[in-house]
């Protein structure tokens, strides 16, 4: 657990540090204040915050592969990681301290929007379940979101195509699957629908708790955080 928590401030402090991550984080806060404005306080329309979050599930399949791509991928373009494989710390906690340094990152970033949800109350919406289970999806979905940016950086040692990879990813399941679920029917359409992120984030932007997409986001994020340690893996023996 030591190694993890060393691991996880330096990955934070990375980000908290770059560029990068700053350009990502106001591009992103900008969108979604300027989305909130169009599609939230619009004169006569429902003062409900799930517009915001449905726009803020759709942009963060953009935004996390950016944060992301660099957290192996430059690692293994630096060279410095020679030093972690040799230091005493194994593959499982250098992947998760790397994704907890950047999930932290990333609940940073959620807690600033809060202001939205402030400025929503104070015209009159009063729905405290449907933000608390909204927020609680979009931990959910970041959480995969970010699992899967972590084993694409894993992949490469250039962190363009590792976020062209998270990106790619993350739209199979969500845009791509969407579409291929229009144009089927029966049963194709039940398993391209359970496989949606977007959909299963669904009931949660309604202020529904769901078990079952509780355990898919738990599921899917331990299942690419394990292919990401199975790539660590590969690589040391190589």
């Amino acid at each position: 657990m030591r190694n993890v928590t060393a691991l996880t401030q330096r990955e934070l402090a990375a980000n908290f540090l770059s560029p990068v991550a700053y350009i990502v984080a106001a591009v992103f806060l900008v969108a979604v204040g300027y989305l909130f404005m169009t599609n939230t306080l619009v004169e006569d329309a429902e003062a409900s915050i799930r517009p915001m979050l449905n726009s803020m599930a759709w942009l963060l399949v953009f935004a996390i592969p950016l944060l992301t791509m660099r957290v192996l991928a430059d690692e293994f373009a630096s060279g410095t990681i020679e030093t972690l494989m040799t230091a005493p710390v194994t593959d499982v906690e250098v992947v998760v301290g790397k994704y907890l340094g950047v999930l932290v990152f990333y609940l940073a970033l959620l807690a600033a929007t809060l202001i939205h949800v402030i400025l929503l109350f104070s015209y009159g919406a009063n729905d405290i379940g449907l933000v608390v289970y909204g927020y609680v999806g979009m931990i959910l979905i970041g959480s995969l979101y970010v699992s899967v940016g972590v084993f694409a950086s894993a992949l490469t040692r250039h962190q363009l195509i590792a976020a062209i990879l998270g990106m790619g990813v993350l739209s199979v399941f969500t845009l791509v699957v969407d579409a291929f679920a229009t144009w089927g029917g029966g049963t194709w359409r039940i398993v391209l629908s359970y496989v949606n992120i977007l959909h299963q984030f669904e009931d949660f932007s309604k202020g529904i708790f769901d078990t079952k997409a509780l355990a898919f986001f738990v599921t899917g994020t331990l299942f690419f955080l394990f292919l990401a340690v199975k790539v660590m893996e590969s690589k040391r023996w190589r």
